[in-house]
């Protein structure tokens, strides 16, 4: 996606976190990713948890037209509810002051994601093993504070099957599951009886849950460990656990194709909203 907008900012926000030093990298690694193309005049980030914080960052930005996009999983609690409230926006473009504010779709509800979670399925598994014979599992939080936080999961889920082996997507099963809310993750054995079964985080980063919580609602820790850069839990697969072979890979954000993504965000809302 070739976008050109020197003199417009674009703001990337993140959750972070207190307690994971892993959960705000892959913002910032895409943010690097979008500043070595030259498409803004500048590009930052902030963060729900960490510095600089959403309230921060507006004294930061010297342009007056700025796109936000959230790098965010899901359109749930956070986007619908705690970004606006916290950007002090309305809407789909806002006046602050002199600058204008034109606030994207998160990440996670992109087309290109179905790609990149057949990807990332398929890039981890030995080459023996028989796609055809192996379930697919799509993992994410949920929550009861917005039941749109599992939708971009339950899409994903659908738009995979509904792929042909022609489309590198012939899986016996896909499935979704969460921590927590049913369909949970701990019960990965009896949602499927594949002998192979491959669990991708719908996850923006390898924090607390992905890296740390999942691990062993799975069966593969148990107790939860150190940081995703302290650790080596996704070099270990796979896993054999009851007679079955359990491959789990790292959060779907920290590929790099995201950087890519953010960039789409901005052109469906110029395309969409300002035209």
């Amino acid at each position: 996606m070739q976008i050109r907008k020197p003199d417009s900012a674009l703001l990337i926000l993140g959750h972070g976190s207190t307690e994971n030093p892993d959960s705000s990298q892959p913002t910032w690694d895409h943010a690097e990713s979008i500043i070595r193309t030259g498409a803004f005049g500048s590009v930052h980030c902030a963060f729900w948890k960490e510095e600089p914080s959403f309230r921060q960052v507006w004294p930061m930005i010297e342009e007056n037209e700025i796109y936000v996009v959230p790098n965010f999983i899901s359109e749930g609690y956070f986007t619908r509810q705690v970004i606006p409230r916290e950007l002090e926006i309305e809407g789909h473009s806002s006046q602050r002051g002199e600058k204008k504010i034109h606030y994207c779709d998160p990440v996670g509800i992109h087309d290109r994601m179905t790609d990149l979670l057949i990807k990332r399925a398929l890039e981890i598994i030995d080459d023996g093993t028989k796609v055809e014979e192996t379930a697919l599992i799509i993992v994410g939080h949920g929550t009861n504070l917005n039941k749109k936080s599992t939708e971009a999961i339950k899409d994903q889920v659908t738009a995979i099957r509904e792929r042909g082996p022609e489309q590198g997507a012939a899986f016996a099963e896909v499935l979704d599951a969460y921590m927590e809310e049913a369909p949970f993750i701990a019960d990965w054995k009896e949602m499927t009886d594949a002998g192979t079964v491959v669990v991708v985080p719908f996850f923006i980063a390898d924090a607390l849950h992905s890296y740390q919580d999942i691990p062993v609602l799975l069966g593969i820790e148990s107790e939860p460990t150190a940081a995703a850069s302290q650790q080596e839990v996704f070099r270990r697969n796979p896993y054999e656990i009851d007679g079955r072979t359990l491959y789990y890979s790292s959060a779907i954000g920290t590929d790099a194709s995201l950087a890519e993504v953010i960039l789409d965000q901005v052109a469906y809302f110029d395309e969409h909203y300002l035209s």
